[in-house]
């Protein structure tokens, strides 16, 4: 899946397009689970739009109480807060957002056999 700048346009394609398996292929090629020591970094400083990055210890445990807030991906929709939507929409939004995804999830339990 491409990964989109405009926030909405990410959720409107996920409540029309689920995740499916062949999403994550490029996650799990990157991950390399069988083996961890080849994983290889797609992010470097001359190519900061990497999705894959690896930090050492040291980097991390010099963080803000060792946070583990990690990003570098550059949201450009966070730079300028003036341009947001107003509360009452942004608040409507999630709720449309909570309910297909508790649609989902009994479609899941549904699926399971759940009761």
């Amino acid at each position: 899946m491409k990964c989109h700048k405009d926030g909405d346009a990410l959720f409107d394609h996920l409540k029309t397009n689920p995740l499916k398996r062949w999403d994550l292929d490029e996650f799990v090629d990157c991950y390399n689970p069988a083996n961890r020591y080849q994983r290889q970094s797609s992010w470097s400083e001359k190519k900061p739009e990497g999705r894959w990055r690896a930090y050492d210890y040291e980097e991390l445990i010099n963080r803000d109480k060792a946070s583990l807030d990690i990003f570098w991906l550059r949201d450009d929709s966070l730079e300028n807060s003036d341009h947001l939507p107003d509360p009452n929409i942004l608040a409507l939004e999630i709720v449309e957002d909570l309910e297909a995804a508790l649609a989902q999830f009994k479609e899941i339990t549904d699926d399971l056999g759940a009761v």
